[in-house]
């Protein structure tokens, strides 16, 4: 097996800061509305929430925390649904989400991911089958793909 390039992890890091920098900019200011888009979202995310879900299946020790989060994720997708202002601008139908909802909640779960790498939790030896999942980060996962579930078929339903 070739030996990955020294910059590899900078790329990767850059990568991922730049995806992210996309996501948390999605919570600020006006925002076309795009229904292919929002379609393709829901589908993913709705997968993504079941594998979640049967997930916690075979990690009972953070289902509990799962579950916490999904709850707490769609209470918050309701309400920031309630502070989302709808509008058109040039002809084209668009809101302006909550900025502090699903920003503070996107930033919650990057400093936890951020904090558990610091602590060496997804060090080589310490990744093994699961056992090293914690309920705090799960629930933090949980929280977020329920949240954006319920904004995105909020969108949908309320913009078609």
């Amino acid at each position: 097996m070739a030996a990955l390039p020294v910059y590899m992890p900078w790329l990767m890091t850059a990568g991922f800061g730049l995806l992210y920098y996309r996501r948390i900019r999605r919570h600020f200011g006006w925002q076309p509305w795009r229904p292919h888009r929002n379609v393709a979202r829901i589908v993913l995310l709705s997968v993504l929430v079941l594998l979640l879900g049967w997930a916690a299946l075979f990690l009972p020790h953070v289902a509990w925390g799962m579950l916490g989060g999904a709850v707490a994720g769609v209470a918050l997708g309701l309400f920031a649904l309630k502070h989302t202002r709808f509008s058109a601008r040039d002809g084209h139908a668009g809101y302006i989400p909550n900025p502090w909802i699903g920003g503070v909640l996107s930033l919650v779960l990057v400093g936890r991911l951020a904090w558990r790498w610091y602590s060496g939790a997804f060090s080589a030896g310490a990744m093994q089958g699961g056992s090293n999942a914690s309920p705090l980060t799960m629930s933090l996962v949980a929280a977020l793909l329920c949240y954006g579930l319920v904004q995105a078929i909020g969108l949908r339903l309320r913009l078609r």
